[in-house]
């Protein structure tokens, strides 16, 4: 079974990272210096590329518009193993980083998310299997490729995946708009687990009594909270100032 990925990012992460796609699909005319890069990359992979009409490759993409004139067709999305994202922590250079997404189920807010995710050197992320949303060709193009270098694995029951994360001694926080502790006032740099709730009811109640701690994000207009995915960016991004500050003493 195959999946498409469309946009000019995605399929450019899609061929620099190795994954494995069966054909390209280019606008006829279509130019410009990305679209030659992505040319050369595939020749240099021997990948099948046909041009056709753009209305085509709309129609390829499922309907979107956005498609900037590339399509590629590309195995299924490879979820890791939750086993394999613990297996990795002892060759890490630094403590684990994880982000645990509780039923996040907007496409377009969780390729946000594995955006800046990946951008902030996030080490996995990890996703309920029942109503979250999944690794769709609209999420792998909202996250411009992201997803060709974070891991990203499923589970069946967050409350006790938390429960072995903290086995492994990683710290588990979660964000809330009601916290009293600002994530400023946080330590972040031990191993941990980032826990961003849904976009409407924030974390289910089981998974905020997980947490080791709830973090709030202050906030100084009239509109009380932020969105799911600005939120993790500045949570992570806190992360990362934290542990180069202490690595820089």
């Amino acid at each position: 079974m195959s999946d498409i990925i469309f946009g000019i990012h995605a399929v450019q992460e899609a061929l620099r990272s190795g994954k494995q796609l069966d054909r390209l699909y280019v606008s006829q005319g279509r130019k410009g210096k990305a679209i030659h890069d992505i040319l050369e990359l595939a020749k240099a992979r021997r990948l099948d590329v046909r041009f056709e009409p753009w209305e085509r490759l709309t129609t390829r993409s499922g309907g979107s518009a956005s498609h900037q004139g590339i399509v590629g067709m590309m195995a299924s999305f490879t979820y890791v193993a939750f086993e394999d994202i613990l297996a990795s922590f002892p060759d890490l250079n630094e403590p684990a980083f994880l982000l645990i997404l509780d039923q996040i189920q907007d496409p377009h807010n969780l390729g946000a998310i594995l955006r800046s995710a990946e951008c902030a050197g996030v080490h996995g992320v990890i996703l309920p299997t029942r109503k979250s949303a999944e690794i769709t060709p609209t999420v792998i193009k909202v996250s411009a490729g992201a997803t060709s270098y974070i891991p990203v694995c499923r589970v069946t029951n967050l409350a006790s995946t938390i429960d072995i994360l903290k086995e492994h001694g990683v710290w588990v926080i979660g964000a809330a708009d009601n916290a009293q502790l600002s994530y400023l006032q946080t330590d972040l740099t031990p191993p941990l687990a980032l826990v961003i709730g849904n976009e409407e009811k924030g974390m289910r109640r089981l998974v905020t009594e997980k947490c080791d701690l709830v973090v709030s994000i202050p906030v100084y207009g009239k509109i009380s909270s932020l969105n799911a995915s600005i939120a993790s960016a500045i949570l992570a991004y806190e992360v990362r100032r934290q542990r180069q500050g202490r690595s820089e003493q």
